[in-house]
């Protein structure tokens, strides 16, 4: 992939969620809520303190993640869709 997050930005793909429920009932797109997992496919390298060291980020790359319903930006980047977004965004790490 051809594209780094700047700073403490990271590049999230959406994990979709399950068309049917645990009783076998299908649910049409326009009902369907947008996942809040993701796999994390690229990293920024970290904050720039004030003595100019970086910070690196905890996340990395291929990690699944819990991140609010709102976060984040949407963005094409080869064809795809993905969202990017600050790590502090992130509410969790599904081990």
């Amino acid at each position: 992939m051809n594209f780094k997050p700047l700073h403490d930005r990271v590049l999230v793909e959406r994990i979709e969620s399950e068309e049917k429920t645990a009783g076998g009932i299908i649910i049409p797109d326009t009902a369907k809520e947008k996942p809040i997992e993701g796999k994390v496919v690229a990293v920024g390298p970290g904050l720039k303190g004030d003595a100019g060291k970086h910070t690196p980020l905890e996340l990395k790359l291929g990690q699944k993640i819990v991140f609010g319903k709102w976060s984040g930006t949407e963005v094409k980047v080869g064809g795809k869709d993905y969202l990017i977004m600050k790590e502090s965004d992130v509410m969790g790490i599904i081990e």
